[in-house]
């Protein structure tokens, strides 16, 4: 690269430094929900604290520390001190809806041995904790912090919740990798979602942005691992079980199963003119 050269490229990205707008404090915010995490869940901690008193100055110190951040951050929706004090007001709920989370994984995975396991190492646990954080920051209009935060756990775990999608009460991940949950969906109580399960959309285009483009999933439904369900319209029933490897695109009423039909052809080893079908 000649001189001449060389110093126009360096004046471009002079210039698209000088307009991009102050950097986020987003590692540091990631590195505090996980302390707010160890807070909640004593499982999660290098060193459980040891007092009442303790909790409750590493609980103002967390808070400081969180309205510091929002402070770094531009066009927030209110005071940094008013948006921490509202959303560690809140933890109480959160840690009572987390609980309910674990219990709900414990009582559906026959391989989980108690809460401390699936507080302390089930990826679905850690994911649907970061994602709770990040929806309460979504919901009061917090810019990029929530979709930081939901990044950060998908590099973690490989579990992918976009902030804004509304999950219910005792949600269960059954070990979680690949599984994708779109901005719009709307999940009710007492759902079960197995690995690789995508709640996307029919299609991506930037007009559809704030629409419903990713499907509801109604109470108590089982969704195994690899099924795909597309679209704002869909609805899947309450108490429906959906198949792996499924793919819908329409709704389907309640109490509906929901499998993929595969057939499997196998030839014989000591025959290779003969052949075996199998229809699973």
């Amino acid at each position: 690269m000649s001189t001449a050269v060389a110093e126009r490229f360096a004046a471009q990205l002079a210039q698209a430094h000088a307009a991009v707008p102050t950097a986020l404090p987003g590692p540091a915010f990631c590195a505090l929900a996980e302390q707010v995490l160890a807070l909640l869940f004593p499982e999660r901690a290098t060193r459980p604290l040891a007092s009442a008193d303790a909790i409750a100055a590493t609980f103002y110190q967390l808070q400081a520390d969180l309205t510091e951040l929002l402070a770094l951050m531009p066009e927030l929706p209110a005071a940094p001190a008013e948006l921490a004090s509202t959303l560690f007001s809140q933890l109480p709920l959160l840690r009572e809806a987390l609980l309910r989370d674990a219990a709900a994984t414990l009582a559906a995975d026959p391989a989980a041995q108690g809460m401390a396991e699936v507080i302390s190492s089930y990826p679905g646990f850690y994911a649907t904790a970061m994602h709770r954080l990040a929806h309460a920051l979504h919901l009061r209009g917090v810019p990029r912090l929530p979709r930081m935060l939901s990044e950060y756990a998908h590099r973690q775990t490989g579990i992918d919740i976009h902030p804004g999608a509304r999950i219910g009460t005792a949600f269960c991940i059954d070990h979680g990798t690949g599984i994708v949950i779109g901005e719009t969906a709307q999940i009710g109580a007492h759902v079960q979602i197995y690995q690789g399960v995508t709640l996307g959309a029919l299609s991506v285009t930037k007009n559809q942005q704030g629409l419903k483009r990713h499907p509801t999933i109604e109470d108590h439904v089982v969704i195994y691992a690899n099924a795909t369900i597309l679209g704002g319209s869909t609805v899947i029933g309450t108490r429906s079980i959906i198949g792996g490897n499924v793919w819908l695109t329409e709704s389907v009423p309640s109490h509906s199963r929901v499998y993929h039909r595969a057939q499997l052809h196998m030839a014989r080893q000591d025959d290779p003119a003969g052949e075996l079908m199998f229809v699973i």
